[in-house]
């Protein structure tokens, strides 16, 4: 095989990669084509998951918002009790004094 032989096989080869490979992207690009009515559907779901992603964020908000007007709520309520066993324990060391003076009283 001289040169002239060997660079047009070359060539030969080169050329028919060329042809398969351009083959393989014209038929890869026509089975994976989105027709245009699947564009639609696919902007109707982008949109309908647009809208859900804004119900989510609306619903964490609120739900947050909730969260720590009870935790207030709870805090307040806490602080509420605590004061009234305050009282409460005052009353009935009030009361057991009162019952000890009494009963110095009566005795003496």
């Amino acid at each position: 095989m001289n040169r002239t032989e060997f660079i047009i096989v070359t060539a030969i080869i080169l050329f028919v990669a060329f042809l398969l490979g351009w083959f393989t992207h014209w038929i890869t690009h026509r089975f994976t084509r989105v027709a245009s009515s699947d564009m639609g559907e696919i902007d109707r779901l982008a949109q309908a998951l647009h809208e859900a992603e804004e119900t989510r964020d609306q619903a964490i908000t609120y739900l947050q918002k909730r969260e720590a007007e009870m935790t207030n709520n709870l805090q307040q309520t806490e602080a509420e009790l605590r004061a009234a066993m305050d009282g409460l324990r005052d009353a009935r060391h009030e009361a057991e004094e009162l019952r000890g003076y009494i009963e110095k009283q009566s005795q003496g």
